[in-house]
């Protein structure tokens, strides 16, 4: 078997083919990954037989942890979606958060619904709504614009059941601290949302979309679609019951309680349970009980779903294939040598996670390949435990914000659906989202300090 730096450039190989099929070559990243693991296994001298072994193991094992947690999660968000539940969500915050501050409203709007709705298509679902907030308030649209971009993008690396954490998770050995990386998730999500504020109100507001004074968009017209928007308690009840489930569960996991009650809390707290109650949660946002909504709607979830679980798997294949090669060994080694220490060694999924998602584009894929990257050095570095291991999640989620440009399909949709040039939603969009990975790496950091 291959031995020594060598192993380092096999693996370098494995990543850079990833990274040039995906961006250059266009190829999946689905096919990507397991292109790669095959060739690092192969490389590495690990026997035929064992490389076919690891990477089955790797790709089902992570199936069993997250699979149903994934689809859970992406048949809630399309329910949101085609009910107009994400709609009225956004009523509320605004109504909340007050008409003078729109910019504020929309980041609210869009850290919430983007916990368990795709950037992509809740930036989509709100375009319309964001355009007459900011004809009614006066402001500049490309400051609405970047608000809600930034918003949405600071809860959608950070905070499950968004399914690159959860995938990050189970990749490292987290998928038990879901509850965990849920609350550190929104405790670092929140400076990264003031910072895209901030650059939305003194950055973005400075730019002039053309055409923006010459359309009204009313909200009735926004909201004439979805006919009758649910109420706010229905609209809101498939994100928090389980989150709030999960949350009592850690608690209770974590004080050690025993008994019935604490068992059946706990049953309830599983990830799995709680996010299919999610879901059960989310029927009555159907308009009605028919095969265009149990089925149409949910089959749409589930093909949305499809493509993650196929890039999750593959991930945990490669990450399974390097686990089983001296590699781990090297990197486990470099982890717990004198290069860095304590918080420091955050910086390592940060920087292999900012650079697959700047060369590649996708931040779940960033979050999938990086986990499966630097999950054998964690054990060997000390870095167990549920605050240590959502903290590594989080500075993996930082780093795959940074940066969404032209290989970003997000950064298409920001563009699109904005009316912004590609120079200004340089100027606006992408460095936004550098900011916001530098403030979540930053902050994630600080509390490593304070809390391991």
């Amino acid at each position: 078997m291959v031995q020594g730096p060598l192993l380092f450039l096999i693996l370098l190989l494995g990543v850079g083919f990833i990274v040039l099929a995906t961006a250059k070559f266009k190829l999946h990243p689905f096919l990507s990954l397991l292109i790669a693991a095959f060739g690092v296994g192969i490389a590495a001298g690990l026997p035929l037989s064992e490389v076919v072994k690891a990477i089955n193991e790797g790709f089902g094992g992570l199936m069993a942890y997250i699979g149903i947690v994934i689809v859970a999660g992406t048949v809630i968000g399309k329910i949101l979606e085609k009910s107009g539940a994400a709609l009225r969500m956004a009523e509320v915050v605004l109504r909340i958060v007050g008409e003078k501050r729109p910019q504020l409203a929309m980041s609210l709007i869009g850290a919430i619904v983007s916990i368990p709705v795709f950037c992509d298509s809740a930036y989509v679902i709100m375009a319309s709504l964001k355009k007459s907030l900011a004809h009614r308030a006066g402001v500049p649209l490309a400051s609405m614009s970047i608000a809600l971009a930034t918003g949405l993008y600071a809860t959608h690396t950070l905070v499950p059941p968004t399914p690159g954490p959860i995938a990050a998770a189970g990749n490292i050995g987290a998928s038990g601290y879901l509850g965990t990386i849920i609350l550190i998730g929104l405790v670092v999500s929140v400076p990264v949302m003031a910072v895209g504020y901030l650059w939305a109100i003194k950055v973005a507001s400075t730019i002039k979309i053309k055409g923006e004074d010459e359309v009204v968009y009313s909200y009735e017209e926004v909201v004439r679609e979805f006919g009758q928007l649910p109420s706010a308690a229905k609209a809101f009840t498939p994100i928090f019951l389980p989150i709030i489930l999960i949350g009592i569960g850690s608690v209770i996991s974590y004080l050690q309680y025993t008994g019935g009650i604490a068992e059946f809390l706990l049953f309830l707290g599983t990830p799995v349970v709680a996010l299919l109650i999610g879901v059960f949660a989310a029927f009555p946002l159907l308009p009605a009980w028919n095969e265009e909504t149990l089925t149409g709607w949910i089959g749409e979830g589930l093909k949305d779903a499809a493509i993650i679980l196929l890039l999750t798997g593959a991930g945990g294949a490669f990450g399974s294939v390097i686990k089983a090669t001296p590699v781990a060994g090297l990197i486990q080694d470099f982890a717990a040598g004198e290069s860095l220490h304590g918080a420091f060694i955050l910086l390592i999924p940060f920087f292999v996670a900012a650079a697959l998602k700047t060369a590649q584009g996708s931040s779940t894929a960033a979050l999938v390949i990086t986990s499966a990257l630097v999950a054998p050095m964690l054990a060997e570095a000390g870095i167990t435990g549920a605050v240590p291991l959502a903290l590594v999640v989080m500075a993996i989620g930082a780093g795959a914000m940074a940066v969404s440009h032209v290989n970003d399909s997000y950064f298409w949709v920001v563009t699109q659906f904005s009316g912004l040039k590609v120079t200004d939603a340089y100027k606006a969009h992408t460095m936004a989202t550098l900011m916001q990975g530098i403030v979540a790496i930053l902050v994630t950091m600080l509390l490593w300090f304070v809390l391991v």
